[in-house]
């Protein structure tokens, strides 16, 4: 029946208990364990079935336990204590204010579709989400001057369950928002924040929600509105949701309408990180306000603004990556072209690789790396694969130098580390461990800790996940409605004292899931090894419209049924935070398995690490960077394979090899006090290495260094003046637009021959004929490296030219080089011309490249 009337009730606590209400609202209760273990005192059974969320238990708890709880001394201590703990990180000061220079002005809006904060709040898939809530978290504690936008879905992402067939099925709890941490986001009057979008035929009209996270508000829109169509109000239902109709809007709604969000709320960002390219509308709003609030061309405009956008990419693959067709664009856009003052096909040209093809879709990839000043990938080794893959934006410059950089992920430790393992750091690290996870020194101090003490230390918490799993494996054939033999056999499965293998992970083809029950045979020996055996504790979920990955599941469900496996094989339902938590703080080894290169970087292993399990993985991700003999295993040398029948082959046999001979092994040899020292050893070894750099603040100091603040500064010098500078280099780059093509190269002369020993120098000259483009205007470089067999240059380097004067009347320079020959072997050289301007940034200009043939 439909309502007539709508109302909120709020929880009556007594007046001594209202700091309660004040802690669950701020999200940074979730990352202190005092605060956790308060809200737990209150209630520890209706604390499980709120899922830890203090929102919902504070709203359901008996009035009678409060007044209680309200009469007992010790907890209105612990609740003081928790209290001035809050108000002491709010208000200390941070890294960020103890830099010299910073602008005082600047705010950083950070773009993203899913916020994995918490399992209480179902608004995350996978490992994109995690990221963003623990980079939301580490700008907290590093009091960057950050606020975070996305959607707040009414169904999330999809709970999981399996069917008797172990065949993945999907259901859609819808989230009651007053039961969450929320709040409606308020304009600087007072007034309720609302903003709308633009869609074919009508309006949209959008909700802004905020949840705090430490000293970091994130905004969240919310288009599920009386006055919209029912279409329109299930743009936020689900995450990742629909078709691309769907998800074109979806985009439309976080980038343009989440700008319009913050300025609703008074906030008008200097920078904007766009997570990940779904976001990358944003760029175009942005350019879009300063057009309309300076009174000027896109032109100028852009460049104000670019110079203030960072991109993360995310995806290794191209299919990762969301396109639109030329329609579906013009049926969102037709009325947003004008808006830009430009024509149909410069706007879609901004999506394109190739802009004057007519036929390909428009990228939001492309159109983030095009309006962007700062792009990066997530590891090293996921840079070479962006550049790789988005070299078309760039054709005429050489793979090495297309302008995406790296920044490796890491993971907030303060979250996801177990609070015996925090509560032993502190004893021998000191303090620091959380709040400068990235001094270095801090985590050399790890063999100070004793052997028995660590071990004793992990070994609780492996009995944890354990019981954990028996309690989560009955529940969920119960509601399979298994037999009751099988339920009861649930508490007999896995053993609290062997070799545990955590594989948790977004279920995908390409991360190979079943790659251990390759050989079936091999693979029960290990397991049912009488003296030592071994375990595996499966978790993920597959996309819905993901086949293939469902297929993966439902086989490892039928393994586990089979014997030897019954015992030692386990799949546990419903992958989420809570889970996750669960597994990374009590497995021993945590096995990863993707088919390299595309694992862009992976963080569940950093979050095992930091737990003090050991990683064993292909050299994929961030392991390329984290994997050091004495701190974990590789499967493997970085192969890439053609034939993935062969890779799976080749590498499931490595896998059973390194199980075999050595980490089984190590992992049982115990001494006479029954501790594995060399396994201890090794798990030190891990934290040691991996501790200080895979984890957020180190990450997102970077980032601040790197992107945020260099764009921060020169944003705001471009900006000054009614966008004086803006306007100048939009004007330079029109007069080299046009003129470019008039640029010719002359004659090139090698003064020195081609026969040079080390330690020689080759003199270069080339004359130029640069018609109307004065010479500080151009760049004019020698690329020089080895040869490759097929004479291309490898590993090449620029070497800039000097002009040397005027041959003539129309615009012709000579430039001269010259190159140091420091190796020897079989070298080239080319020479190129390109755009120069003090405000250009790192980027050369597509198409604005001119080699020597």
């Amino acid at each position: 029946m439909q309502a007539i009337h709508s109302y909120s009730v709020a929880p009556a606590l007594p007046e001594k208990l209202l700091a309660l209400q004040e802690l669950s609202r701020n999200m940074w209760w979730c990352w202190c364990p005092e605060a956790i273990e308060l809200f737990q005192r209150l209630d520890r059974k209706l604390w499980e079935q709120s899922q830890h969320n203090p929102v919902r238990m504070l709203g359901a708890i008996d009035q009678n336990t409060l007044r209680a709880v309200a009469d007992d001394e010790s907890f209105i201590a612990h609740l003081d204590r928790v209290r001035e703990q809050l108000k002491d990180y709010l208000s200390r000061p941070t890294w960020y204010s103890h830099l010299p220079s910073h602008p005082e002005d600047a705010r950083i809006a950070y773009f993203s579709a899913e916020y994995g904060i918490h399992e209480s709040l179902p608004i995350y898939s996978g490992g994109l989400g995690m990221l963003a809530g623990d980079h939301i978290k580490s700008a907290s504690d590093l009091g960057l001057p950050m606020v975070g936008v996305g959607l707040l879905y009414r169904q999330g992402y999809f709970r999981q369950y399996l069917n008797a067939d172990g065949w993945q099925q999907e259901l859609y709890p819808e989230n009651d928002f007053y039961q969450l941490p929320f709040d409606l986001a308020q304009t600087p009057d007072g007034q309720p924040a609302r903003v709308q979008v633009e869609l074919p035929g009508r309006n949209v009209q959008l909700a802004v929600w905020v949840v705090h996270v430490g000293r970091v508000p994130v905004y969240m829109l919310d288009s599920n509105l009386p006055e919209n169509r029912w279409e329109d109000r299930t743009i936020t239902a689900q995450l990742y949701g629909g078709d691309e109709v769907m998800r074109i809007r979806q985009e439309i709604v976080l980038g343009i309408g989440g700008i319009r969000a913050l300025r609703a709320v008074g906030i008008k960002p200097t920078v904007c990180h766009m997570n990940e390219g779904h976001s990358a509308f944003l760029a175009l709003e942005r350019i879009r306000l300063t057009m309309q609030e300076q009174q000027v061309g896109f032109a100028d405009a852009r460049e104000a603004i670019v110079a203030g956008n960072v991109f993360t990419t995310h995806t290794p693959v191209p299919a990762g990556n969301d396109r639109f067709g030329p329609q579906l664009m013009d049926d969102h856009f037709r009325q947003y072209y004008p808006q830009l003052s430009l024509s149909r096909e410069a706007f879609l040209a901004l999506g394109r690789e190739k802009p004057d093809n007519d036929q390909e879709p428009f990228c939001m990839t492309v159109l983030a790396l095009k309006l962007a000043a700062h792009r990066n990938g997530v590891s090293k080794l996921h840079g070479v694969v962006s550049r790789r893959m988005w070299q078309n934006v760039w054709p005429q410059l050489p793979q090495q130098e297309i302008p995406i950089t790296s920044i490796t992920n890491g993971v907030h430790i303060q979250s996801w580390i177990s609070h015996e393992t925090a509560s032993l750091l502190d004893r021998y690290l000191g303090p620091k461990w959380s709040r400068q996870p990235e001094e270095a020194a801090v985590w050399r101090r790890m063999d100070q800790i004793p052997d028995t003490e660590m071990w004793r230390t992990h070994e609780r918490r492996r009995e944890r996940l354990v019981a954990f799993a028996r309690r989560r494996l009955r529940a969920q054939l119960q509601r399979r409605g298994a037999p009751q033999t099988e339920v009861i056999q649930a508490d007999e499965v896995l053993d609290p004292e062997a070799l545990t293998i955590g594989f948790a992970r977004r279920f995908a083809t390409y991360k190979r899931g079943t790659l251990l029950f390759r050989d079936m045979q091999r693979l029960a020996a290990i397991l049912s090894h009488p003296k030592r055996p071994v375990q595996i504790i499966f978790a993920g979920k597959s996309h819905p419209r993901d086949g293939g990955g469902k297929d993966l599941i439902r086989q490892i469900i039928h393994h586990a049924r089979e014997e030897p496996f019954r015992r030692r094989v386990v799949f546990l339902e419903d992958y989420d935070v809570n889970v996750a938590r669960y597994l990374v703080q009590g497995v021993d080894v945590w096995l990863n398995t993707p088919r390299r290169p595309l694992e862009a970087s992976g963080t569940s292993g950093m979050k095992a690490s930091a737990n003090g399990a050991l990683n064993v993985s292909t050299l994929d991700g961030w392991w390329c960077e984290g994997y050091q003999p004495e701190a974990g295993w590789a499967i493997g040398r970085g192969e890439e394979y053609t034939d993935h029948d062969d890779q799976d082959e080749v590498e499931s046999h490595a896998l059973y090899d390194l199980l075999e001979k050595e980490i089984i092994p190590l992992f049982y040899e115990r001494g006479s006090d029954g501790l594995p020292r060399g396994w201890i050893a090794k798990m030190k070894a891990a934290l040691k290495s991996h501790g200080s750099y895979f984890n957020t603040s180190r990450m997102v100091r970077e980032y601040a260094e790197r992107c945020y603040l260099p764009a921060a500064m020169r944003t705001r010098e471009l900006q000054a003046d009614h966008l004086a500078r803006a306007g100048a280099l939009a004007q330079w780059r029109s007069h080299l637009e046009e003129h470019w093509a008039n640029i010719h190269i002359d004659d090139v002369r090698f003064g020195n021959g081609d026969a040079m020993k080390v330690g020689d120098q080759l003199d270069v000259e080339v004359d130029l004929e640069l018609g109307p483009v004065p010479p500080e205007h151009v760049a004019v470089e020698l690329f020089e490296g080895p040869l490759d067999a097929s004479g291309h240059i490898r590993e090449g380097r620029a070497v800039p030219m000097q002009p040397t004067g005027s041959n003539g009347t129309n615009g012709e320079f000579t430039f001269v080089g010259r190159i140091p020959c420091q190796t020897s072997g079989l070298r080239g050289c080319g020479l190129r011309v390109l755009p120069n301007h003090p405000d250009l940034g790192d980027a050369p200009l597509p198409g604005l490249i001119l080699w020597a043939s």
